[in-house]
């Protein structure tokens, strides 16, 4: 398993915090989806846009929302409408789970760029000037370690916020790698 690097503890600040692994992960999900849209019958490639992207917003809804939350000046506001928007994703995601059609992939594109935008104009920006560095490493590390116990599959009616999902999405996880070991399915970029 690919474990980010312990947080830091004083000294000298190393390491990726959560607004630089979130910016990543979401040039990969573009470049995944435009892929996608380039080869809308490749079941395989599909499996793994869900995969991706279900992992990266079980993340964000366990760590990078709940900073929000705390740190930013009406971030209560900001962080439902990213859930309410996520929510709205994982649906997407499982209809094109259950059909592979160009339509829905333009759907999921669609609601990955509305993702994205939203994420790159409001929130990391106004995450990264109110909170110190040394916590967005912390976050950033959770954040990573928190896609490796999620989800490979959508699931919109799983609890979107902590302590809850915290705890239901590794369960839910499970299942889902257990299901993706029996079906050969693959879950990531890098096994493409």
């Amino acid at each position: 398993m690919n474990l980010p690097p312990l947080p830091p503890l004083g000294g000298e600040t190393t390491g990726r915090n959560v607004v630089d692994v979130v910016t990543a992960e979401h040039r990969e999900l573009l470049e995944l989806c435009d892929r996608l849209i380039a080869a809308p019958d490749d079941k395989r490639l599909a499996g793994v846009v869900i995969a991706e992207l279900s992992r990266h917003l079980s993340a964000e809804e366990q760590y990078l929302y709940p900073a929000v939350r705390r740190t930013v000046p009406g971030g209560d506001e900001l962080a439902d409408r990213e859930l309410a928007e996520d929510r709205q994703l994982l649906i997407t995601l499982q209809h094109l789970q259950k059909e592979l059609s160009a339509s829905k992939i333009k759907d999921v594109a669609d609601a990955v760029r509305r993702h994205v935008d939203a994420d790159a104009e409001e929130l990391l920006p106004v995450l990264s000037q109110m909170v110190p560095i040394e916590d967005l490493i912390r976050v950033g590390n959770r954040f990573e370690t928190a896609e490796e116990a999620a989800p490979t599959r959508p699931h919109p009616g799983t609890p979107s916020t902590p302590p809850w999902n915290k705890v239901v999405d590794p369960a839910v996880a499970v299942v889902d790698k257990l299901r993706d070991v029996v079906t050969g399915r693959t879950t990531y970029a890098k096994d493409l």
